[in-house]
């Protein structure tokens, strides 16, 4: 399995995912240059990667430039196509401006840049994972109508909660609603998530955390498994 890093002008978290993959996960790793188009080396059993950082300088919106870039547009045809596609919080925010993942991502409730470990867990798990969280506009947002549908599909993939497990207001740092930490499209082959699990991959940081989503949401045999990867 191959992965390719989408490199814009502002990533900053493209050589944490490239070390992630690389040297904790033994993956082959190629990084992509946002103003170039070809991803003819990558097939559906690949994954491309759309990493945290500030993406155009967050200009205008997160992510609402670098959808425009070249390379995304190769990045759109290959998840319409079924390939994986993975976004971390800027990816995040990419992918749901690049309609590839439904509803927004807006400023935190406390109109404030969080940065710091919190714990969230799988939609129908019972164990809590702690990753960190680096974003200033982090709470994702849907109408009812279409909450509703994520949950029903099964869309809803994380959710922020505390240790012990417990989905609370008090776990909900950023204020997303239903305290949505991520989620993945109808065909479960893109996901989203704010969280950063490549910030938790090593034993050097004394947390392996992120090792545990990464396997589960990428390296899953089929798009059935991928869509229940995330309940760990």
């Amino acid at each position: 399995m191959k992965f390719g890093i989408v490199v814009f002008p502002g990533s900053n978290c493209d050589r944490d995912m490239q070390e992630a993959l690389q040297n904790d996960l033994s993956q082959e790793v190629i990084m992509l240059w946002h103003k170039d188009r070809d991803i003819s080396m990558f097939n559906n059993d690949d994954c491309i990667v759309l990493p945290g950082g500030f993406s155009f300088g967050d200009y205008l919106r997160c992510g609402a430039i670098a959808k425009f870039s070249p390379m995304m547009q190769s990045v759109i045809g290959f998840a319409q196509n079924g390939g994986k596609v993975l976004g971390v919080c800027n990816g995040f925010q990419i992918l749901c401006e690049a309609h590839l993942l439904p509803g927004v991502l807006l400023r935190n409730v406390n109109q404030q840049f969080l940065c710091k470990n919190i714990y969230l867990k799988g939609v129908g798990s019972d164990s809590p994972l702690m990753v960190p969280i680096a974003h200033g506009e982090g709470r994702y947002f849907a109408k009812d109508q279409l909450l509703d549908e994520l949950e029903a599909n099964n869309q809803v993939i994380y959710k922020y909660c505390d240790q012990n497990g417990n989905i609370t207001p008090e776990a909900n740092h950023n204020g997303a609603t239903r305290n949505i930490a991520g989620i993945c499209n109808k065909d479960r082959n893109v996901f989203g998530m704010m969280p950063h699990p490549e910030r938790a991959c090593s034993q050097n940081l004394g947390n392996t955390d992120g090792r545990i989503i990464l396997r589960s949401l990428l390296f899953a045999t089929s798009k059935a498994e991928s869509g229940m990867a995330a309940v760990v």
